[in-house]
């Protein structure tokens, strides 16, 4: 009897992480849009409260998050239109500036999180006891650290690599 390649249990668990990944977003999606926020807009935000003085170098804001530099700014300018976040000027370096989330920003994330928080809980984290989240985050986090090692650049975190440090 022949094997099936795509029976491998390495397929299986991309696959069931992008099925997991695709109906979480579609949830969030839904949710946040009640909110006037999209999930890119949403995770900007976020990363930047979770951040020192709720700011991040733009160039860590994209290496914190899969969008190019480019595509930072694009998010940026529009997120400063509506008067969520706002730009600041690095006084150590003229080339680099900080998003900065605004009082308004903190409101919109404020309204957005308890739906966003009990999507969580019902969708995700409920799903999994106690012991099998804690191992969950542990996979992920290696998973992460090793597709995406900036993920954490500009935390202030001892685990962002050196080299993402760096501008540019």
């Amino acid at each position: 009897m022949e094997t099936n390649a795509f029976d491998d249990p390495r397929i299986t668990a991309v696959g069931l992480l992008f099925e997991v990944h695709a109906g979480l977003a579609a949830r969030f999606a839904t949710q946040l849009d009640e909110h006037g926020l999209s999930s890119v807009e949403f995770e900007v935000l976020t990363r930047l409260t979770r951040s020192p003085a709720n700011q991040l170098r733009m160039t860590d804001l994209a290496a914190q998050t899969s969008l190019s530099t480019s595509g930072v700014t694009r998010v940026v300018d529009r997120m400063e239109r509506d008067g969520l976040i706002t730009r600041r000027a690095c006084p150590s370096d003229r080339r680099s500036s900080y998003a900065v989330v605004t009082p308004a920003g903190l409101r919109r994330l404020d309204e957005s999180l308890p739906g966003h928080l009990q999507l969580i809980e019902d969708w995700f984290t409920g799903q999994l006891d106690p012991a099998a989240l804690e191992a969950l985050l542990n996979g992920l986090r290696r998973v992460r650290d090793a597709v995406h090692p900036c993920a954490t650049a500009g935390s202030d975190s001892a685990d962002a690599p050196a080299d993402c440090d760096k501008e540019g």
